[in-house]
């Protein structure tokens, strides 16, 4: 690939302080559980179903020793506990619970070592669907030959069932990638819905069984083309763990999980999200699965060429929290987008110059490139035109996930042929363009090089003051994407809680200790 000569030293110092801003968050994250984070181990040892009324059993049994006992000791400690002193299953000790028939805040206390051990032998059975899922994704990929880019595609009928229709069209038109939307304010729901669902608004449901149903369907079309066809959904929101333990069990392979989204575009309390974040992170990194993160978000409410430094400052931080959680740079699937105002003069290069620099910045990651949807209108004909523009981006600069534009993007949800219209777009850039990153080389001092150098040197400044005033009070000074939030408000604040002396998270360590063996290694 040609190289713009971009400042290492600046890279250096910006990774520094990217990890001293991490690292800052890390001491909080260390003293602190959510009600998300504790419904997610519940649903790794295995509690599922509803009850009576509809309320998932996580919440059941977490909202129990809110209310009745110390939820400070971490749920996994009530668990273990009444492991020993009921001799009955999680699942038993959660319907009981439900039914009042058992309160595991009141039972005999058996010492945390007991305790500990009484689950150490379930949540290393629990682990292996994890790792056996990781493993037959990785058997399968190995069998086929990788796109690059991969074509990635969205579906967001609402119902389940008509999901698998559509992206079982998309599989055989091209895409490799495919994401199942959620429904509209999903994120800001504080429990996960349960089963088979077919009323979303603008997106269908991230259930368990949903997430079953659609794995089924992709890995049926994908024997018939020949092809792994990966599936995505959202680890994000005030349910962050608990979906990305649910990703885990039912081998999604593309999880979009960032606090930042959650933080400045649906006004979740910092500490929570950033809390849920991290283990959620854990868990992906244990599982295989690649996390997309909301760079590209940021350009939408805000000039991309006078905020393309947020961008790259986000992107270093990220990279700093995904690392923190043991979530290797090839499963870092950093974002950023294709945002520019199509009016804006040389624009094709300043967009060029952003691509390219992120992509030598972080050369492991799996960098998740967006399509312009900004500046698309109701006029389909120069929506095909931008969207070409992208797709040559994309090609020249060596992504490696690519979200596909759709033309209609400002007139409706895509239909079936406009999917297959954009397939068809990125499939012939692709093909006719497709050894030319290798033939260019970039102008010393040239409009792409200066423009690369400038957003670099922008985004270290960016993240000297965040190191220096933190990332709360950054937040509150709204330095991304030109929203303010305060480290007192936001939903989901009350549901934060800190740690006893005898805390543990018996599904988090366990995969921290195993993680640690991978890095070792690596």
């Amino acid at each position: 690939m040609g190289k713009l000569r971009l400042d290492q030293k600046i890279i250096d110092s910006s990774r520094n302080l990217a990890k001293n801003i991490s690292d800052d968050i890390k001491k909080m994250i260390d003293c602190h559980t959510t009600i998300t984070v504790e419904r997610a181990i519940c649903r790794i040892l295995g509690v599922d179903g509803v009850n009576d009324v509809g309320i998932p059993l996580a919440n059941v049994l977490v909202d129990f020793v809110i209310e009745k006992g110390d939820i400070s000791k971490g749920i996994s400690y009530y668990l273990g506990n009444a492991l020993i002193e009921t001799n009955k299953s999680i699942q038993e000790i959660a319907n009981l619970v439900s039914l009042d028939e058992l309160d595991i805040t009141a039972l005999n206390i058996n010492s945390l070592e007991d305790i500990k051990k009484a689950l150490i032998s379930l949540v290393r059975e629990k682990l292996e669907i994890i790792k056996s899922n990781r493993k037959l994704r990785s058997e399968l990929l190995k069998k086929c030959k990788k796109n690059t880019p991969e074509l990635y595609v969205i579906v967001a009928t609402g119902n389940i069932y008509e999901d698998v229709i559509q992206a079982k069209s998309a599989a055989r038109c091209g895409a490799d990638i495919i994401a199942i939307i959620r429904s509209t304010g999903q994120s800001l729901l504080d429990y996960v819905p349960y089963g088979a669902t077919t009323e979303g608004f603008g997106g269908t449901f991230a259930t368990q069984e949903n997430f079953k149903i659609m794995r089924k369907a992709l890995d049926e079309v994908g024997e018939e083309v020949g092809r792994y066809i990966k599936l995505v959904n959202y680890a994000s929101g005030l349910c962050m763990p608990e979906i990305a333990a649910m990703g885990a069990l039912e081998r999604l392979d593309v999880m979009l999980n960032d606090s930042m989204y959650g933080i400045l575009f649906r006004d979740i309390n910092m500490k929570r999200t950033l809390i849920d974040q991290y283990f959620s992170r854990v868990i992906n990194a244990y599982a295989g699965i690649i996390i997309n993160t909301g760079e590209d978000n940021y350009l939408t409410t805000s000039d991309a060429v006078e905020e393309a430094r947020t961008v790259i400052a986000s992107q270093f931080i990220n990279e700093q929290f995904a690392l923190s959680a043991y979530l290797k740079e090839e499963l870092q699937g950093l974002g950023h987008a294709f945002e520019i105002n199509p009016k804006f003069e040389n624009g094709f290069l300043y967009e060029i110059a952003s691509a390219l620099a992120a992509r030598q910045i972080f050369p492991k990651a799996p960098l998740k490139y967006m399509p312009p949807t900004k500046y698309m209108t109701g006029n389909i004909f120069m929506g095909q035109v931008q969207n070409a523009l992208f797709n040559v981006a994309s090609i020249m600069t060596g992504q490696e996930i690519h979200l596909l534009g759709m033309m209609s993007e400002a007139v409706h949800t895509p239909f079936m042929s406009d999917r297959a219209l954009a397939i068809d777009n990125a499939k012939y850039v692709f093909n006719t363009m497709k050894d030319i990153e290798s033939e260019i080389e970039f102008k010393k001092d040239g409009i792409i090089e200066k423009r690369a150098n400038q957003v670099l040197k922008e985004a270290h400044d960016l993240l000297e003051k965040i190191s220096e005033i933190g990332l709360y009070k950054a937040l509150e000074e709204g330095m991304f994407a030109d929203i303010k939030r305060s480290i007192d408000s936001g939903k989901g604040k009350e549901n934060v809680f800190l740690k006893n002396s005898e805390y543990f998270n018996i599904i988090q360590d366990e995969m921290i200790k195993e993680l640690k063996e991978e890095f070792n290694d690596k």
